[in-house]
């Protein structure tokens, strides 16, 4: 069973240097319906105008995921972790027993645009960490990259979930294919371009829940670029 939930539908923050669209609950936006999927809490696509970002603040107990799609993030943490996100990166920072930190645009007159992802971590009381690194992106078109895991240690980045996170970046016409083993779920969200999912059209924005299938084929009618968790 593949369940939508189109780009449109989703929750909406709309100040003077953030635009950001909540795939789930989040913040002011609350839809009861929409609380996550499995351990995948958040899905936050923000938009940060030059020079702006997110002051500091604090978190506990969650596997934060980073992902820039254009722009660069400024990050600095209260484990003294100062850092430069730029496109094609991957960060995870785990709050474990609780983080403070800060999101800034890094550029003064180009716009940032980014995914936040929340995972509930399988354990509690994690000391806090942090962890980036570039998904190679440019090498691996076409393909699945593993862009964050708790069990494969070719992931870019650990997280602490029995989950794995995969990205794939497809030209006009090209196909990934994904077999879901038994028991497992995975939601998709198509983060660039156009996308159809078991011929299913997907737009950016788009996200789909998948329960009950097993082989999960992606092709690019135009361009597009893909995430897939896996979940248990």
């Amino acid at each position: 069973m593949i369940t939508l939930r189109r780009g449109d539908e989703r929750g909406h923050t709309q100040l003077d240097w953030l635009d950001s669209y909540h795939t789930f609950s989040f913040g002011d936006y609350h839809d009861p319906h929409c609380m996550g999927y499995r351990a995948l809490r958040v899905i936050n696509e923000d938009r940060i105008k030059p020079g702006a970002g997110f002051p500091t603040h604090s978190h506990r107990e969650m596997e934060i995921v980073t992902f820039v799609l254009e722009g660069a993030v400024a990050h600095k943490d209260s484990t003294g972790t100062s850092s430069i996100i730029g496109a094609g990166e991957v960060q995870r920072m785990s709050a474990g027993t609780g983080i403070s930190h800060s999101e800034y645009n890094a550029s003064k007159t180009e716009p940032a645009h980014f995914l936040q992802i929340w995972i509930i971590p399988d354990q509690p009381r994690l000391k806090p960490g942090y962890e980036q690194r570039s998904a190679e992106l440019e090498n691996n078109a076409g393909w699945w990259v593993v862009m964050a895991s708790g069990n494969n240690p070719n992931a870019a980045v650990k997280i602490h979930q029995d989950a794995e996170l995969l990205l794939a970046q497809l030209a006009v016409g090209q196909r990934v294919t994904y077999r879901l083993r038994e028991g497992r779920h995975a939601w998709v969200q198509v983060t660039r371009g156009t996308a159809a999912l078991n011929d299913m059209p997907l737009e950016a924005g788009d996200g789909a829940a998948i329960d009950s299938e097993q082989i999960l084929e992606i092709t690019a009618p135009n361009s597009g670029e893909v995430l897939l968790f896996d979940l248990s």
